[in-house]
């Protein structure tokens, strides 16, 4: 329903017929006069009496002609209106569909490829090699020995194990707590570069290679610092940031090289999980005869 101006219900009346009414409340202004006269009340506090006088009477004026407006009847007007045919239109060429009937995959499902796990696993590997060749010449450079960084990795589960002779020497059962965190530790990474750097196509080395490393490295200094703060003091941080740094390098590296394979996201979650569900499948198959 509009509103009509009289030279527009004019037009209407001899094109269309005579409009019809429609009862609306009536226009009233004293709502307004009672807000100006509460205001009027309050200024008066902090300016001078008599302005507070005035705003009483515009308050209780306004009162006064607001109750009169609706009780005991409330006021209305008749106003002509007529019924206007809103034309539809549309922007879209086409009905949207699901996407996994139509075989459009839905513009917010990224990625549309990912590295396998075994890309992860393998640039984890090729990554933790990588960081104990630098950490073992960091060893041979700074301490004249290769199980420097090796014992220093594990300290944790030997807080005995503190000086720099201790941190030197062959100890057997800080060469396999090491390597297990070592070789842990890389491949869970590995496989987080292959689930984050086909999100981040652009500049895999680069996200991977130098600013992972290094944000890492920064809250690991701040976390041993506050935990060991002795442990922190052995350890040569430019070094364990060129580790990191060379870890990052191989594993985004090796990870960037592996084939990617579909997500099928639009696929349903049977087809994807391998079950049986027919009706499931692409309908490409469904004309496949077989004897």
């Amino acid at each position: 329903m509009n509103q009509m101006t009289s030279s527009d219900l004019r037009e209407r009346t001899e094109r269309d017929g005579p409009p019809f009414n429609v009862q609306l409340p009536a226009p009233t202004s004293w709502p307004i006069v009672l807000a100006f006269g509460i205001t009027l009340v309050f200024a008066g506090m902090l300016t001078t009496g008599s302005v507070s006088i005035l705003g009483g009477i515009l308050a209780i004026s306004g009162y006064i002609g607001w109750f009169r407006e609706v009780l005991p009847h409330e006021k209305h007007e008749s106003v002509p209106v007529m019924e206007v045919a809103a034309p539809i239109v549309t922007s879209r060429p086409r009905v949207a569909r699901v996407g996994w009937i139509t075989h459009d995959l839905h513009r917010t499902r990224l990625p549309l490829e990912i590295y396998p796990i075994s890309a992860g696993v393998k640039g984890g590997i090729a990554g933790s090699v990588a960081m104990a060749a630098l950490a073992m010449t960091y060893g041979i450079i700074g301490r004249h020995t290769i199980w420097y960084p090796i014992n220093l990795l594990s300290a944790g589960f030997f807080p005995g194990k503190r000086t720099i002779e201790q941190l030197s020497a062959f100890h057997m059962d800080s060469f396999v707590i090491a390597t297990i965190i070592h070789l842990t530790t890389s491949v869970l990474v590995g496989l987080l570069y292959g689930a984050m750097l086909p999100m981040l196509p652009r500049h895999p080395i680069l996200l991977g290679g130098v600013i992972a490393p290094i944000l890492w490295s920064g809250l690991i200094h701040s976390v041993i610092a506050f935990l060991n703060p002795v442990l922190s003091e052995q350890i040569n941080w430019f070094w364990f940031v060129l580790s990191q740094i060379g870890f990052g390098v191989a594993a985004g590296s090796v990870v960037s090289r592996q084939q990617r394979v579909p997500t099928l996201q639009h696929l349903p979650l049977a087809v994807r999980a391998g079950l049986e569900a027919p009706g499931a499948v692409d309908a490409r198959n469904e004309g496949d005869s077989r004897p």
